[in-house]
């Protein structure tokens, strides 16, 4: 058994992983983790010290649009080659699932990538990003509050839509779709959260014109998320709550964070996360160009302008990022020095949102140790991360 000492868990107890607690993990002959312990203060246990690194699972993004060029609203079976090499880099960039999201489009484009994404996760290898059920982030969005969604392709939300939409696809984390992205204060809007719901779907508050009363109206209906928390939806003021501030004092509402910088001003990430730590949920709302150079992209019939990991369409409307979602951990733990509470951010609550309810230390058990992230501080405070190495087992004597 190799044995990891002096390390610390990205889990739930985020007060006790930002000093003290320190754990043991015992790795076996197949580089798989076989223990979990945690080492009592002052011990001093032998192993391979990780000076007070952390340990997660890879990330897990809710809402990321596309990459490598490649729009999922607009794939189709000859893009399957490409899709699993961007599966591929966001393997790479430290993303072990996403759900794919499929923002407003034709519904007979929407049911056409369905169908190529349950392809694709059939084919799933290691080596490759795992596929989720997909988070369609509309059509029954506000028209006010639609941003870069076509106004074309919104509708109505109702049964009979809905049933158009996602007939013949399951609901589920692990099936077709995993998440919808809804205004829940639209007319006809609380029977597709109660069909969504008992389809096992999660359901998200976004591109919404809802106020605090609304929201929380909705939350008693089943929302359990926020859609990129304070875009597309009112802010928070100290008359005017909105849908925040009706998700923080609900208090297990999730809270979908772009930790860009730009979506939302440091300053608010960072009061958001001191306020509710386990209910914040990074993603990165990545575009078709993730993984491409700056520049102009095409995106559907329209351009969009991509200058330092930000995306806009000509008109200036805010669309999107192509920065990697563990750009996003570290930059939301750079502001507000909350390590642990950054990392689970995007490794932990995704799954905590899907259904998960074990503790990460039995979430880690029977995992390759090789698949898992461990993240360090440098001398000049940057967070990084890496995969943890193996180390080859001596052949029998």
């Amino acid at each position: 058994m190799r044995w990891l000492t002096n390390l610390r868990l990205a889990g739930d107890d985020l007060a006790c992983n930002e000093t003290e607690a320190r754990w043991r993990v015992g790795v076996d002959s197949e580089g798989l983790i076989a223990r979990v312990r945690p080492t009592p203060p002052g011990s001093r246990a032998a192993g391979e010290d990780w000076g007070g690194d952390w340990l997660s699972m890879g990330g897990v993004d809710l809402q990321i649009n596309g990459g490598l060029g490649l729009a999922f609203p607009e794939l189709t079976s000859s893009d399957l080659p490409r899709l699993q090499a961007l599966l591929e880099l966001l393997w790479r960039d430290g993303v072990e699932a996403i759900s794919p999201t499929l923002v407003t489009c034709d519904p007979q484009a929407l049911r056409q990538a369905l169908a190529v994404l349950a392809e694709a996760r059939r084919r799933h290898r290691p080596g490759r990003c795992r596929l989720l059920g997909a988070h369609l982030e509309g059509p029954f969005l506000a028209p006010e509050r639609r941003g870069a969604h076509p106004a074309q392709h919104l509708q109505a939300p109702s049964r009979a839509a809905l049933e158009r939409l996602i007939a013949g696809f399951a609901g589920g984390p692990e099936a077709d779709v995993a998440l919808v992205t809804l205004a829940p204060e639209l007319e006809g809007a609380a029977e597709v959260i109660a069909a969504l719901q008992a389809a096992g779907v999660v359901v998200s508050l976004g591109h919404s014109g809802a106020d605090a009363a609304q929201a929380s109206q909705s939350f008693t209906q089943g929302v359990g998320m926020l859609t990129h928390s304070f875009n597309a939806m009112a802010g928070l003021h100290h008359r005017a709550p909105g849908p925040v501030g009706a998700a923080l004092r609900q208090g297990e509402v999730a809270l979908g964070l772009i930790a860009d910088g730009v979506h939302v001003d440091p300053t608010m990430a960072v009061l958001l996360q001191r306020l509710a730590p386990r209910q914040v949920v990074i993603v990165s709302d990545a575009l078709a160009p993730y993984g491409l150079a700056d520049g102009t992209h095409r995106w559907d019939e329209r351009l969009l302008l991509v200058q330092d990991g930000s995306c806009r369409l000509e008109d200036g409307t805010l669309a999107g990022v192509t920065l990697p979602l563990l750009e996003g951990v570290r930059r939301l733990a750079g502001w507000s020095g909350q390590v642990a509470a950054s990392i689970a951010a995007a490794t932990l609550a995704p799954r905590r949102l899907l259904g998960e309810r074990r503790r990460l230390e039995q979430l880690l058990l029977g995992q390759p140790l090789a698949d898992t992230l461990r993240w360090s501080t440098a001398a000049d405070g940057r967070l990084d991360w890496r995969r943890p190495e193996t180390v080859p087992q001596a052949p029998p004597a």
